[in-house]
C-alpha cells in the first residue's frame, strides 16, 4: 500500500476548481471547498505557503503539498459519513485492557488523563521537550512490543507513518489522532489500523477560518470542532461510529 497521500492523490487528484479558498495560519492550514466543506492540517513547521497555480503540478515530496494534500482530503472527504455526536478517544476506549501503550506524538491533555488514571503511557515526539517523553532512538523498540498505538495523523505529513504503522506487531491496535486525521476506510487498509479520531467543522465556518488566519490552534477552535470517531468494524461493513 502506498503510503496515505500519495494513495488519495492517485484515488482522486487535486482538483484546484474545486476550491474555493486556502486559508493559512502560523499552526494550521485550511481548504474551503465551493461547497462549503472545510478540511484543516496542522503545519507543524509554522506558516506553509503555496499558490493554486502550483499546486496544479502537485509535488508529493513537497513539504508544503504535502500539508495542503492532507486538508484538501479532509475537506473532500471527512464530511461523506452522517456524524451526530461528540466522541472522545479516552471515553471510548477502556485502556486499561492494554499492557503497552505508545502514543507517538505529544498530546498533553490526553496524556494528562492518561497520568490522573494511573495507566503506564510510553510517549515519543520530536519536537516537544516535555520531560515524560521516551528518548526517539527507542520509538521501534517500544512499537514493537505495543499493543495499542495512538497515533498522530501529522505523521503523514513527514511520511513517516507507513515506517511506525509497519514496525507494530500483528497483535496491536492503532488509533489515529488529530484534527488533520483523513476520516476515510481506505486509511483501514494500513496495517493494524482500526479507529481514526477525527475532526468536522460545520460548512463555511467563517469563525474557524478567521482563527487560522490570525495563528489559532487546536485550542483556539476547540469549541467548533466536532470530534468523531470511524471505527474498522472486523466481518461487517465499515462504516462510522459514535458512542
Amino acid at each position: 500500500m502506498q503510503e496515505p497521500i500519495l494513495h488519495y492523490y492517485n484515488k482522486y487528484g487535486v482538483d484546484i476548481n474545486r476550491i474555493e479558498e486556502i486559508v493559512y495560519g502560523d499552526k494550521y492550514l485550511a481548504v474551503l471547498l465551493k461547497d462549503g466543506s472545510i478540511g484543516v492540517c496542522a503545519t507543524l513547521l509554522g506558516n506553509v505557503k503555496t499558490t493554486l497555480t502550483e499546486l496544479d503540478n502537485f509535488d508529493v515530496t513537497s513539504y508544503a503539498h504535502r500539508i495542503f494534500a492532507i486538508a484538501y482530503f479532509n475537506a473532500l472527504l471527512n464530511n461523506k459519513a452522517d456524524y451526530s455526536k461528540q466522541v472522545d478517544i479516552f471515553n471510548k476506549i477502556d485502556f486499561r485492557k492494554y499492557s503497552n501503550i505508545v502514543m507517538i506524538g505529544f498530546f498533553g491533555s490526553l496524556a494528562e488523563k492518561f497520568k490522573r488514571s494511573s495507566i503506564d503511557l510510553s510517549i515519543f515526539d520530536f519536537k516537544s521537550k516535555n520531560p515524560d517523553l521516551v528518548d526517539m532512538k527507542r520509538q521501534k523498540e517500544y512499537l514493537a512490543k505495543a499493543d495499542f498505538v495512538i497515533l498522530t495523523s501529522t505523521s503523514i505529513i513527514n511520511n513517516t507513518f507507513l515506517d511506525i504503522v509497519n514496525s507494530t506487531s500483528h497483535n496491536c491496535r492503532i488509533a489515529t489522532l488529530g484534527p488533520s486525521t483523513i476520516l476515510d476506510a481506505d486509511m483501514f487498509q494500513y496495517k493494524n489500523v482500526h479507529l481514526l479520531f477525527g475532526s468536522l467543522f460545520e460548512k463555511n465556518d467563517l469563525n474557524l477560518l478567521n482563527i487560522i488566519r490570525n495563528d489559532g490552534g487546536t485550542k483556539s477552535f476547540l469549541h467548533l470542532i466536532n470530534k468523531v470517531c470511524f471505527e474498522n468494524q472486523k466481518n461487517e461493513e465499515i462504516k462510522p461510529t459514535i458512542n
